[in-house]
């Protein structure tokens, strides 16, 4: 995806109230800057305090046209401080994919947009080739995306079924399926955090409410509903709520969240000192354990 930002993934911590720096893109002012770190809080932008603000709206605040400057007030292992970012067209990848120990795959999607569904098949393709044994989906930090792109990567891995439905206030309903020709057959770990809303909540309780796989990490951040946004003649737009949508088993999770099978706080210490990152390291463990 082709957008204006300064090439840095975020994530919310919903306990500190601020989004959180998680990794950074290549050929991004982020990573260039060489002053900041994973870890640190984004505490305001251009001056504009973010506390409680949700993952989506730090981010719009962040990108902007390409060519402009953004200040990030941020504070972490290296106090508090400003860094001021050049905004640049960067290419994102939004599936990464590696072969792990044991024939365990590990497969991170950043948000569900237009280019991910090739992405990850790609990812399950590449993988199912190479005879894997288990599979490490990681949903951390995604903000959520299009519906129909989660729906069509939820189809790569569902039994036949629901994967989602949507209700309006006047309760028309909106199914949505799998004809499970591509059901996993191996063991599965989802990874989720606060940070995981929207689509990504879709797909982890699709996971959980089918049972073939096993959620690791917190709670998502509980963002059940579905919005569209109405352009005003003046050049504002209002976001307005058009409907509720609801996992396999008819749950709505909004403002409550999916909780995990196995809950594994993530040690952002342990991960500032060498990069060690254990809910992930839990995932292997528990995927190594399953297979042998």
């Amino acid at each position: 995806m082709s957008t204006r930002k300064v090439g840095a993934y975020l994530k919310m911590d919903t306990e500190v109230g601020y989004a959180q720096i998680e990794s950074f893109i290549e050929g991004g002012s982020a990573k260039e800057s060489g002053e900041l770190v994973p870890g640190d809080y984004v505490v305001a932008v251009d001056g504009i305090e973010m506390y409680g603000k949700t993952l989506n709206e730090v981010v719009s605040y962040i990108r902007g046209e390409e060519g402009t400057f953004v200040t990030l007030t941020v504070e972490g292992a290296n106090g508090k401080h400003d860094v001021t970012l050049e905004r640049r067209k960067i290419d994102t990848p939004t599936v990464e994919y590696s072969e792990k120990d044991n024939g365990i795959w590990y497969i991170k999607i950043t948000e569900f947009d237009s280019i991910t569904t090739s992405q990850f098949k790609e990812a399950i393709d590449a993988a199912r080739e190479a005879d894997m044994k288990g599979l490490i989906i990681d949903l951390r930090g995604n903000p959520g995306g299009n519906l129909d792109v989660v729906v069509d990567i939820c189809r790569e891995i569902l039994p036949q079924g629901l994967v989602v439905y949507t209700e309006d206030k006047y309760g028309n309903r909106n199914e949505f399926s799998c004809d499970g020709k591509n059901e996993i057959d191996v063991p599965l770990v989802v990874l989720i955090d606060g940070g995981s809303a929207s689509a990504s909540e879709i797909m982890a309780g699709a996971v959980k409410d089918y049972g073939i796989g096993t959620l690791i990490g917190t709670t998502t951040y509980g963002k059940g509903i579905v919005q569209s946004i109405l352009p005003l003649g003046d050049g504002s737009a209002i976001k307005i709520t058009t409907s509720k949508y609801f996992t396999p088993n008819g749950n709505n999770i909004h403002k409550i969240g999916i909780e995990p099978d196995e809950e594994v706080k993530f040690d952002s210490d342990k991960y500032l000192e060498d990069e060690t990152d254990n809910q992930l390291d839990y995932a292997m463990d528990y995927l190594k354990d399953k297979i042998n």
